[in-house]
């Protein structure tokens, strides 16, 4: 987590991504920077990928955060380093869980499941690691679509990126 004041950072917090609502900006670890100028907050994200149709509504959402506490924004968007899901914090993994929704694991672990079928992946709902992929592609490309096998439950998974 990068350092920031408390009062920006109690605003990117209440920014929360357009796709998964229970996780704010800060915990996809979208926001690489933010820093006080004298006339305004500059604000440094990363999209998750490249072509993320999301961006627009963050960076008016982030614009329109701060523009509620009468304080002006700017946002940038830089693509490199490229985002990974390395950076979702560990509050944001245990948020998605409890939306329903399995959170990355490591890329090997990620591979095994997505791949070679291993059934590692932990159902959001019950717990079990009986689970199935049932698509590579979920509700968006970032995340597979699974169904457990205990609970009979579908849920997505949030792929490695």
């Amino acid at each position: 987590m990068i350092k920031i004041d408390n009062q920006i950072q109690e605003i990117l917090e209440s920014v929360s991504d357009p796709e998964i609502p229970v996780l704010s900006i800060l915990d996809m670890g979208i926001v690489k920077d933010a820093q006080q100028k004298a006339d305004h907050v500059l604000i440094t994200i990363t999209p998750t990928y490249s072509g993320c149709p999301a961006m627009d509504v963050i960076e008016e959402d982030i614009v329109n955060a701060f523009k509620s506490h009468n304080i002006e924004a700017k946002v940038d968007t830089v693509l490199s380093p490229p985002w990974t899901t390395e950076w979702i914090s560990e509050n944001g993994k245990q948020k998605l869980e409890k939306y329903g929704i399995a959170p990355p694991m490591n890329e090997t672990m990620d591979k095994k499941a997505l791949l070679d079928g291993e059934r590692i992946i932990k159902c959001p709902q019950c717990g079990s690691t009986n689970t199935e992929m049932v698509s590579q592609f979920g509700s968006t490309p970032c995340k597979a679509l699974f169904k457990c096998q205990d609970c009979l439950e579908p849920f997505d998974y949030l792929k490695c990126i």
